[in-house]
C-alpha cells in the first residue's frame, strides 16, 4: 500500500506526514508513506488545497488534518479493497 501526503512543506503538511507515518506503523503491514512537494504533481491530481492524502492513488482528504481514526479507517478500507 502506498500513502501519499501532499504539501509544500508547511507546518500543517509536516504534521500530517508525521501523523500518517505513525498510524501506518501502528496498522502494520507493507505500507509506504511518500511526501509529495511538487506543485505540478498536485495540480495534475486536482489537489487545490493542502495538506492532502491519497491511498493507493485514491484521494481521501484535502485541506485539513484528519483524525487518527479516519486515517486508520481509510487504510483498513484500502486493504479490504486491495
Amino acid at each position: 500500500m502506498k500513502i501519499e501526503v501532499f504539501g509544500p512543506g508547511c507546518t500543517r503538511c509536516e504534521a500530517l506526514e508525521q501523523l500518517v507515518a505513525g498510524v501506518a506503523a501502528s496498522e502494520g503491514g507493507n505500507i509506504t508513506v511518500e511526501k509529495v512537494r511538487d506543485m505540478a504533481q498536485m495540480m495534475e491530481r486536482g489537489i487545490m488545497s493542502v495538506p492532502a492524502i491519497a491511498i493507493d492513488g485514491k484521494l481521501c482528504s484535502t485541506g485539513r488534518i484528519p483524525s487518527k481514526e479516519e486515517i486508520a479507517g481509510w487504510i483498513r478500507t484500502a486493504r479490504e479493497a486491495g
